[in-house]
């Protein structure tokens, strides 16, 4: 698998980011084993609704709206003793023809698209389980006692071993043992 990011090829399909630049493949993955479909956007129990729906549900709203909030607002008018009730007028006519203006709105030029139709529960149960595999959680291991071996004493203070000794010491060492040998 190519990152689509940078380019760089992946070893492995179980990568989650790429080496190169560290973008994040495991949604790349997924897409590339659905067919390019994303299989969080289509559920066969959740239609998708395009913005022509979208646009006539509020224009209905706002419509519906009025015969709540006019009503609401005369009383209020009444109650404050108002003697002109301008604001009652103007609620209702911007409510109405507002619902109204919407759902023309988007009658006309709106976009409206149909359904995706469902590939299967089969589909979806197959990227839920390819899901799981790759999240699960690797299987336990351990380091059985018999194997552990305590530090010996002083050792955990030692350095020398982390860090290799220079050539110099150790011919430093050899001549010495050449002294001695004399």
């Amino acid at each position: 698998m190519f990152c689509p990011s940078c380019g760089q090829e992946n070893v492995s399909q179980e990568t989650r980011f790429c080496s190169r630049c560290g973008f994040l493949l495991t949604g790349t993955y997924n897409l590339l084993q659905t067919g390019g479909v994303d299989p969080t956007a289509a559920r066969p129990g959740r239609p998708l609704r395009s913005p022509r729906n979208r646009g006539l549900k509020q224009g209905l709203f706002i419509f519906l709206l009025t015969f709540l909030i006019v009503p609401i607002i005369a009383i209020m008018t009444i109650a404050v003793n108002a003697r002109e009730p301008f604001v009652v007028a103007i609620a209702a006519i911007t409510l109405f023809v507002g619902g109204l203006l919407r759902m023309a709105y988007a009658l006309l030029f709106e976009e409206h698209y149909e359904t995706v139709p469902s590939t299967g529960d089969d589909f979806l149960s197959a990227a839920q389980l390819h899901m799981h595999r790759n999240t699960a959680l690797p299987a336990a291991q351990s380091i059985p006692v018999d194997i552990f071996t305590a530090p010996r004493t002083g050792n955990w203070r030692d350095t020398n071993d982390l860090e290799p000794g220079s050539v110099v010491d150790g011919t430093t060492k050899l001549l010495e043992d050449d002294r001695q040998k004399m």
